[in-house]
């Protein structure tokens, strides 16, 4: 089992930053692929990047490319988000995933922990 807690989140304004958190523990952290996905009200939970074991390979969503950044610290198990030039439309509580899947991707059911959430609010 493992358990994930993300933190970071809060209210920021259009074109501000935020770095999120998300520390594991209960299992080998460096054996699993880490993720972030995001749900806003009334929409669906939706993919917004993951990366790599050893962090070598990432994969963005189109939406977050070339504003958001993630990264890991094998040897403190914790992953990082962070998020540059930020929009309203990145509201939303974002959650961070861990997959055992040899190579996941954008779906979430490739993806077998889950944390609690961290609300990211982008004020226009």
């Amino acid at each position: 089992q493992v358990h994930l807690v993300e933190s970071g989140g809060g209210l920021v304004q259009a074109g501000g930053s935020l770095r999120l958190s998300c520390a594991a523990s209960g299992r080998t952290f460096s054996s699993l692929f880490m993720g972030w996905f995001r749900q806003a009200p009334g929409k669906e939970r939706e993919f917004v990047v993951r990366i790599s074991r050893s962090g070598g390979s990432t994969y963005y969503a189109d939406s977050v490319k070339g504003r958001f950044t993630i990264s890991r610290d094998n040897a403190k198990n914790t992953a990082y988000l962070q998020m540059n030039s930020l929009k309203p439309e990145d509201t939303a509580v974002y959650y961070c995933a861990a997959s055992r899947s040899s190579w996941p991707g954008s779906a979430a059911d490739e993806y077998h922990y889950w944390g609690q959430g961290t609300q990211v609010t982008v004020s226009s």
